[in-house]
Order: C-alpha cells, then structure tokens, then sequence
C-alpha cells in the first residue's frame, strides 16, 4: 500500500509541474510573439533557452545533494520543465520552415536552438556548482 502512495504522489507530483510548466510557456510565448512577431519561431527558442537553462540549475542542486532526486526532479525537472520546454514545437516549426522553402531560417532555427540550449543549460550548471559550492 505505501508503494501505490508514493507512486500516487509522484504522479501528483509530474500533473503539478506539467500544469505550472505548460501555464509558464504559453505566458512567455504570448509576450515574446508580442514583442518579436510570428516572422521566426522565437517563443519556442526562448522557452528552450530558459528550460535548458532551468534545467542546468536543477542538475547543479541535484548534483550537489542539495534537492532530493526523487521529488525535485519529479516535480521540476520532468513535470514543470517537461512541460515548458518545446522540443517537439521546435521539431514541427522547423519542418515547417523547410516545408515552405525557408532553408536558411530553418537551419538558423537548429542551430540557435542546440546551441544556445546547451549553453544555457551549461551555464545552470556553472553558477550553481560556482556560486554554491566553490
């Protein structure tokens, strides 16, 4: 029986963070299509950028003992980041961009996504293992 609880309470834990993630996405989506137009997938780049950055905090506390794995990464890093993050958005605007003849935002949109998305998560890593733990 406890095993069903505490299975209960991860799943708990994954639907409060999706939900949290998915309400956060669509707010910076809507303000950076304010801002910067429908012209380039930019909302799904930030929203990459800011996840993988997220992302990279996360690892840095869980790394260093500070969060427990079990719950911190339950709730944060696959519910609310989960949910946050776009890969499969950054997959289909992509597609799309190809689709419509668009190469060079196309590949723009690769590599801005990978590598901006591991240089944020890399910097996470860094301030934390840095500002924590030096």
């Amino acid at each position: 029986m406890l095993n069903a609880i505490n299975t209960f309470y991860l799943y708990a834990f994954v639907a409060l963070g999706g939900a949290c993630g998915a309400c956060l996405r669509f707010f910076i989506s809507q303000v950076v299509l304010n801002l910067l137009g429908k012209g380039f997938p930019f909302a799904t780049l930030t929203v990459n950028i800011i996840g993988s950055l997220l992302m990279g905090v996360l690892y840095g506390f869980l790394e260093h003992g500070t969060l427990e794995l079990t719950v911190h990464r339950t709730l944060i890093g696959i519910g609310f980041l989960g949910a946050l993050t776009t890969f499969s958005t950054f997959s289909l605007d992509t597609l799309l961009l190809f689709q419509q003849g668009d190469l060079i935002k196309a590949i723009l949109n690769v590599v801005l996504n990978v590598t901006l998305c591991i240089l944020a998560a890399a910097l996470g890593m860094y301030l934390i293992t840095h500002k924590y733990y030096s």
